[in-house]
């Protein structure tokens, strides 16, 4: 009881200190809540405590974050998502959730502003940071493989030498940057071999300058 009690506390000292109010939760099974910046920085990252009542008669807390510092150079990408991109002094986004009970709460418990700063809980902020600092490294390493690559070849042959490249993984499992990249070189190798090369080679040039501009903002928002 005394730790749920400082818990507690905590939480709502956090929230105190938080430029983001939590409003207008909606349960079932299109669960959803607004958050509006009532700051005066842009939030780029931010995590929810959901609390819901378990089977035992306790309750069952989990933390869900989005972190959408990218968005600054993804946004008008197609098939972006809305309600992941920064959240702006003055707006209101309504965030979809999972399904949740009609007893659930959601508190506001972490955010990142624009200029690297932060309020809430500091292991949460710790680890979105420890994140960030980890696909930086992924995008560093994808980067240079384009860089590498592009550099020296042209058409099919460069397409393919991408192929080989992103087909080993760098690691024990592979990083979203290295799936992302991968998937994309497959998909540019297959329009060069079946309609025009060059037309491939330009889109995946343009691919690549994307994750190059990844890296530079994963670099900045990282320390």
């Amino acid at each position: 009881m005394g730790f749920s009690a400082t818990l507690a506390f905590a939480t709502l000292l956090y929230a105190a200190d938080l430029p983001v109010s939590v409003n207008n939760l909606t349960t079932g099974a299109t669960s959803h809540v607004e958050l509006s910046n009532t700051g005066a920085q842009p939030v780029t990252a931010w995590s929810l405590a959901i609390t819901t009542r378990s089977d035992n008669g306790g309750t069952h807390r989990v933390i869900e974050t989005v972190d959408a510092y990218l968005a600054d150079v993804t946004r008008d990408l197609p098939r972006s998502s809305p309600h992941l991109d920064w959240l702006r002094p003055g707006q209101t986004r309504e965030i979809p959730l999972d399904p949740l009970p009609q007893d659930a709460k959601v508190e506001l418990v972490a955010v990142v502003l624009e200029d690297l700063t932060s309020s809430g809980d500091p292991q949460i902020i710790k680890s979105i940071f420890e994140r960030r600092a980890s696909e930086r490294d992924e995008l560093r390493i994808v980067a240079g493989i384009f860089n590498d690559v592009l550099q020296s070849k042209h058409g099919i042959a460069a397409l393919q030498e991408l192929k080989d490249r992103f087909a080993t993984a760098t690691g024990p499992q592979e990083s979203t940057p290295h799936r992302t990249a991968r998937e994309a070189v497959e998909t540019y190798l297959q329009r060069a071999t079946a309609e025009n090369p060059d037309a491939a080679e330009q889109s995946m040039r343009a691919y690549a300058a994307l994750v190059a501009s990844q890296y530079e903002l994963a670099v900045k928002h990282s320390r």
